[in-house]
């Protein structure tokens, strides 16, 4: 198919079944509606979605903890290093082909995984292995592999780029409305994934939600849209004029592709932030009632600790993203990387005082509120929309590798030190040198003025 004759595909295949031209308000709207249909559709690829099945897995497959902690490890790692290519895709097919194929191998890979003891036992049967440990270990990183890809990796990059894409001005307020009905649907997940599991048995809990995934392919096709100027209209609804010397996004000079944008200062300094925060959060999550318990607390005082730091975070991310539309991002970065040092720092003290499980509440706050907005709003302010999937999915993916690699180093603190502040120290020190880089992290299509 040569460019053109793909571009007029595409382009009569985005006014199917309708054109959001004509729709009788700004279709936008409907964009954040959809994108967040398309976030919270992750969850069964997000870690807060694969940790509830976690017992269950071990218990029918009869594989060991730290085999099935491996086995997550490898297939998000692969997974990181190909959602790059999936940006690229993204860049040249548009949003709704790519969800579309994202929703359908993501129900089919929950399929998969609802009958994998089943298969596991086929294969081992038929291949005549004595030792089925092997083969449960590679059918089971697969399964990880297409589930975090599928998932974690690309819905989300492609649901939350398509909504930057139909707002400019008021990206920051669409963000915020993003960011605060996500917070609580991610929060909530876990009592929703248990539930189905107590009714459906944890097979039949990943059935349903394959079901569901199913289903949410045929509403990407319905109501997912790549951006405003395929159908004659423009972002925000309407031309908003700026005043160029206080808008921190304008002018936008440059549209950078993805090798000129790793040769920026900026790209990095945020690329590295995000990806530490990544490390730090789902080692934090995946040990939580580990660390409170070495530290003298129960597992109460662990899995209460996240409601609170939700409430703290979805503040800050309505706040910070109302904020961003006139203040340089490069504020909120500094913002997000105190809140990681003061949560690492709290962990170093929190068999010490008891002032340090509030602290930590506020620092988890902080960085989840700031990270939400740097992830989704850097990009396209600081490199344009023509290559956005291709930057913001090489990014992406330093952050899923980042967040494969954190449980297993937090876990490498443990057990050569009983304790898991080497780690949190560790990751205290990066952080502090990337907080003192942070103040020359400029938006580089500024830089050009």
């Amino acid at each position: 198919m040569t460019h053109n004759t793909r571009g007029l595909f595409l382009s009569r295949f985005g006014s199917v079944p309708f054109s959001p031209a004509k729709w009788p308000f700004f279709y936008g709207w409907v964009i954040i509606f959809a994108g967040i249909i398309g976030i919270l559709m992750s969850i069964p690829g997000q870690t807060i979605g694969v940790s509830v099945f976690t017992d269950h897995l071990i218990g029918s497959l009869n594989i060991g903890r730290v085999n099935l902690s491996m086995a997550y490890m490898v297939g998000t790692i692969i997974s990181g290093f190909l959602i790059p290519w999936a940006g690229r895709l993204y860049d040249k097919y548009g949003v709704r082909p790519v969800v579309m194929t994202a929703g359908f191998f993501m129900g089919v890979t929950l399929f998969y995984l609802s009958r994998i003891s089943g298969i596991a036992a086929a294969v081992s049967d038929y291949t005549g292995f004595n030792d089925p440990d092997p083969i449960v270990f590679l059918l089971i990183t697969a399964g990880f592999f297409f589930l975090r890809f599928f998932g974690q990796g690309v819905l989300t990059m492609a649901s939350r780029n398509m909504v930057m894409k139909w707002f400019d001005k008021r990206r920051g307020f669409a963000n915020a409305i993003l960011g605060i009905t996500i917070s609580f649907g991610f929060s909530y997940s876990p009592r929703v994934i248990d539930m189905l599991i107590e009714h459906n048995s944890w097979q039949g809990a990943w059935l349903v939600l394959g079901a569901i995934a199913a289903v949410f392919v045929l509403f990407a096709f319905l109501f997912f849209r790549d951006n405003p100027y395929k159908y004659g209209l423009v972002p925000d609804g309407k031309i908003i004029e700026r005043e160029k010397e206080h808008d921190p996004k304008i002018p936008l000079l440059k549209e950078y592709d993805l090798k000129q944008a790793r040769t920026t200062y900026s790209f990095w300094i945020f690329t590295l932030s995000l990806s530490l925060q990544s490390l730090y959060i789902t080692a934090f999550t995946f040990h939580v009632i580990s660390i409170f318990h070495v530290n003298g607390y129960d597992h109460t005082a662990a899995v209460t600790i996240f409601l609170p730091s939700s409430l703290v975070a979805v503040a800050f991310h309505f706040a910070g993203s109302w904020l961003s539309d006139y203040l340089k991002l490069k504020y909120f970065l500094i913002l997000q990387i105190a809140g990681m040092i003061i949560s690492m720092s709290a962990l170093l003290i929190l068999d010490l005082s008891p002032f340090a499980r509030l602290i930590l509440i506020i620092g988890n706050g902080i960085m989840n509120g700031m990270f939400g907005i740097l992830s989704a709003v850097t990009w396209p302010r600081f490199f344009g929309l023509k290559h956005l999937g291709a930057i913001s999915g090489y990014s992406m993916g330093w952050m899923v590798i980042a967040s494969a690699l954190g449980p297993f180093l937090f876990s490498l603190s443990y057990r050569f030190t009983g304790q898991y502040n080497l780690a949190a120290l560790i990751c205290i020190i990066i952080a502090v040198t990337l907080f003192m880089l942070s103040f020359k992290a400029e938006n580089v299509n500024r830089m050009h003025k």
